[in-house]
C-alpha cells in the first residue's frame, strides 16, 4: 500500500487534505495518508532550505510518496514554481492555478449549495483572487460573507466539496492533474 504524506502551502489545502471526503478518495485508490498533514504556513516555507525537515518528518512517519500542494499565485509558470520548490524522487508537486480556491469555483455542485442558487463558472483558473470573488458573490447571493479563507474552506467541505468534482470541470486542469497523479498510485 502506498503511504502518502502531504505538505500543504496553507490552511485551506490542509483542510481539504484532512477532510473525510479526501481521505475516502485516497482509500479508494489504495493510498494511506500519514496522520500528520503538514501546513507549511506559506509558500516561502516551501523553498528547498525549509522543506527538507517537513519531508524528513513524513518519511520518518512512513511516507513513501510525498505530495506538495501550493498555489501559483502571481507566478506565471507552473514549471518554474515546481523548480523553485525542487522536484525529488517519490515527490509530486501540485500547483493550483492562481489559488486553491479556484478549485472551489470549479465545483459547481458545491458552489450551488453554498450560494443556495444554481452556479457554474466557465474559467475558474482564470479568475484573479478567487477567494475575494467567492466572498463578494456570497455576500451578494446570501447576504452573508464567509469571513476568512479557513471559514470558506470549512463551508465548502461541509457542503460536499471534492477534488473529483473540481477535476471534472473542463477548465480546471490543475485539479485534474492532482486527481490523475493520485489515481496513478493505485496498486
Amino acid at each position: 500500500m502506498v503511504k502518502a504524506g502531504f505538505i500543504c502551502e496553507g490552511e485551506t489545502e490542509t483542510i481539504i487534505v484532512r477532510s473525510d471526503a479526501f481521505q475516502s478518495l485516497l482509500n479508494t485508490f489504495g493510498i494511506e495518508c500519514i496522520d500528520s498533514v503538514i501546513d507549511a504556513s506559506g509558500a516561502g516555507n516551501l523553498l528547498p532550505q525549509n522543506i527538507e525537515d517537513f519531508r524528513q518528518s513524513l518519511i520518518d512517519s512512513g511516507a513513501n510518496q510525498i505530495f506538495i500542494l501550493t498555489d501559483l499565485d502571481d507566478s506565471t509558470c507552473i514549471t518554474l514554481t515546481k523548480q523553485r520548490i525542487t522536484e525529488r524522487l517519490n515527490q509530486t508537486i501540485i500547483v493550483s492555478v492562481k489559488e486553491v480556491e479556484s478549485w472551489f469555483l470549479a465545483d459547481s455542485a458545491t458552489m450551488s449549495k453554498l450560494l443556495k442558487d444554481s452556479f457554474s463558472f466557465e474559467t475558474p483558473e482564470s479568475q484573479e483572487n478567487p477567494f475575494s470573488f467567492i466572498k463578494k458573490l456570497m455576500l451578494k447571493k446570501t447576504g452573508a460573507g464567509c469571513g476568512s479563507k479557513v471559514n470558506l474552506a470549512n463551508k465548502m467541505i461541509r457542503r460536499g466539496f471534492s477534488i473529483e468534482n473540481a477535476a471534472q470541470h473542463p477548465n480546471c486542469p490543475s485539479a485534474n492533474y492532482f486527481l490523475t497523479k493520485l489515481q496513478s498510485l493505485r496498486p
